[in-house]
């Protein structure tokens, strides 16, 4: 090569994504998954061998799988749609089958059949397409001479693997109070530092950090949304699960303080965009109304650790009540239309998060009022 030495290039290797002791952590939380797949089949499989005496009941393990894994986490009425989608797309293929006979054409008949059938009966979704899969599994395989009516077999082996499934889903949930703390712990999370972001460009004298946290803000609204659909479904997991009723009360308190940390958001959004107008127009800045917006990140901290450990939200309430407090008297002969907005915002946040602590209208009324 010219006398030259060549340099060798060093070969990097690509870690993996996920690495052994992350997969072994993931499979741990997601034990529940795996008992139900090993529960329901099996069960599915006895019930339809035992109690109804089929001799070929491979449908009723699937149904039960197809359960499983399409309809963990979703609603009660999603998830009766997809027992119901199995059921149907199996009754209504064999019917047709048993007129048309089986083939690669009729195949492709009762599939798009079935699905017909499902749309017109109101089934969507996920239903819909588990109803697609049984119709195209039931005309593959061939029934067992002498075993009865395959329409009706089948239909009551994926009818029982569908039931078995969901009840597996309703006795071995999710812990919904978990699920819907971790979104508003986040949601609390990204709060504080939006509050946090802009009392420090009051003490600054500096709108970058302001716009920064508006930006943030603005971004948590489809955080807000999953967090709505999140407390929807928990809600219904803790009225139809018996294994959750003893949580309903925690997690009424946390589906009932959703809107309200909605409303927060909301708000501090508001205070971001006062704020960066007053230092825009280099109006005058009291100093104070950065100490009550900290005050405000230091409550929003504390409610949320209260709403974890359900607390009765003593502290909060009064830190809560402190940073409206200290807005108020930020307020000098000097007001600003901007200044008086940013002190306004400060206390419907507090009211805000007040009412997610349970706090009335009337309680909530005595603590901020500072006449």
């Amino acid at each position: 090569m010219g006398g030259r030495d060549v340099p060798l290039r060093r070969v990097r290797l690509r870690r993996p994504a996920v690495s052994l002791r992350g997969r072994l952590a993931l499979l741990r939380r997601r034990w529940r998954l795996l008992v139900r797949l090993a529960v329901a089949p099996a069960l599915a499989y006895l019930v339809a061998t035992t109690v109804f005496g089929h001799q070929q009941a491979f449908f009723a393990p699937i149904a039960a799988i197809l359960v499983i894994t399409a309809g963990a986490g979703l609603r009660g009425r999603t998830l009766a749609e997809i027992v119901l989608g199995v059921s149907v797309g199996v009754l209504v293929g064999e019917l047709i089958i048993l007129t048309i006979g089986r083939g690669t054409a009729q195949m492709a008949l009762v599939v798009v059949l079935s699905v017909t059938v499902g749309i017109l009966v109101g089934i969507k979704g996920l239903a819909l397409t588990q109803a697609a899969s049984s119709a195209a599994l039931l005309t593959a395989v061939l029934p067992v001479a002498g075993a009865g009516n395959p329409a009706v077999t089948r239909f009551i082996d994926a009818l029982v693997g569908g039931l078995c499934g969901m009840a597996m889903v309703l006795l071995l949930p999710r812990n919904p109070v978990r699920d819907i703390d971790s979104e508003v712990q986040r949601i609390l999370r990204q709060l504080a530092s939006v509050l946090r972001g802009t009392a420090r460009a009051i003490a600054e004298r500096d709108p970058e950090p302001a716009d920064a946290a508006l930006g943030r803000a603005r971004g948590l609204q489809p955080d807000l949304n999953d967090l709505e659909s999140t407390a929807q479904n928990v809600s219904e997991i803790a009225r139809m699960s018996p294994v959750r009723w003893r949580q309903r009360t925690q997690l009424e308190r946390y589906v009932g303080a959703v809107r309200d940390v909605d409303n927060a958001i909301r708000d501090a959004r508001v205070l971001a965009r006062r704020t960066t107008a007053m230092l825009r127009h280099d109006e005058p800045c009291p100093g104070e109304l950065g100490e009550a917006i900290e005050a405000l990140a230091d409550a929003v901290d504390v409610f949320a650790d209260d709403l974890s450990e359900d607390d009765d939200f003593a502290e909060a309430r009064d830190l809560l009540a402190e940073a409206a407090r200290l807005a108020v008297l930020a307020l000098t002969e000097r007001i600003t239309l901007n200044t008086a907005a940013i002190a306004a915002q400060v206390r419907s946040l507090a009211a805000d998060l007040l009412y997610a602590s349970g706090s009335t209208r009337d309680e909530i009324d005595a603590l901020l009022d500072f006449d």
